[in-house]
């Protein structure tokens, strides 16, 4: 998967880090989502259990990243995933949409005053403020952070997707915001891209046949080139802003706006008027 990322463009790969038996109760049911591709001959906490990436996976994944040349990115899900995190040299934090309202995770990956992307499915304008509050009361500057708008439904329907809350938490909050996407399809991250999100998650998988709760609700490889190759195009197309003739439009300015001509021989010393003269 860091191959395919790698090859296809992107700045980042992101993983996730989690104790199960920390994260998950015994007796926390499946989510809906993960019944339909899953089945429900487990639980929760036996089907999460078995994601598990010890110390020794992340340090070979880092490895991995650091000689393809792209960010490794991971998701702490507990207090104690923090610290491995932090002891492996992690220099972004993802705060994963659940943990939005988890004080003392927000405090202390605040302390830590590395950068942060904070998702926020499920959470209003007001739980944002307080997850805001605690990073930046903590010692994380505000610069540093980047809140992504997001919707925790795998897949999310499309009329659920409100994109235009991003703009409304940048506005809110005067802070740089991005989009993690679970729609399926890329049209909803080239969108966001074009509404001036810098920021695009988005989960792939290998094959969408493969055993797993998520992997349905997931790019496949062909995919995630062509949504990476769409946003370079559209980061491309929006520009610094500034009206002025572009380096292509250079070229045709003589031939395609009209020039003052003579209407008809004019004497020396005759006057210029709009019967002498015309524009084509």
């Amino acid at each position: 998967m860091i191959d395919i990322a790698t090859d296809v463009g992107a700045d980042a790969i992101k993983f996730q880090t989690f104790k199960a038996e920390r994260l998950i109760s015994k007796f926390a049911p499946k989510a809906e989502y993960q019944e339909k591709t899953t089945g429900v001959d487990e639980s929760q906490l036996e089907m999460v259990k078995r994601l598990e990436l010890d110390i020794n996976a992340h340090k070979e994944l880092l490895t991995c990243c650091k000689d393809k040349g792209i960010i490794f990115i991971s998701s702490p899900f507990d207090l104690e995933s923090i610290d491995l995190l932090n002891e492996l040299g992690l220099e972004i934090f993802k705060i994963p949409s659940g943990e939005i309202t988890n004080l003392p995770y927000l405090r202390k990956i605040g302390k830590l005053k590395k950068k942060i992307i904070l998702s926020t499915g499920m959470a209003d304008l007001g739980e944002i403020e307080d997850a805001l509050d605690i990073l930046i009361d903590a010692g994380t500057p505000k610069k540093d952070i980047m809140v992504l708008h997001c919707n925790t439904g795998y897949p999310t329907p499309m009329e659920d997707v409100n994109l235009r809350t991003m703009i409304t938490i940048k506005d809110a909050f005067q802070i740089d915001v991005g989009y993690s996407d679970h729609t399926l399809g890329i049209e909803v991250p080239i969108a966001a891209v074009a509404l001036g999100a810098r920021v695009i998650e988005k989960h792939f998988t290998l094959d969408k046949d493969m055993p797993g709760p998520d992997h349905r609700a997931s790019l496949e490889p062909c995919e995630l080139k062509a949504m990476v190759k769409a946003i370079r195009n559209i980061e491309r197309i929006l520009g610094d802003g500034i009206k002025k003739p572009s380096p292509s439009e250079m070229e045709n300015i003589h031939l395609v706006r009209k020039s003052i001509v003579a209407a008809r021989d004019i004497k020396k010393g005759k006057v210029f008027t709009e019967e002498n003269m015309e524009m084509e």
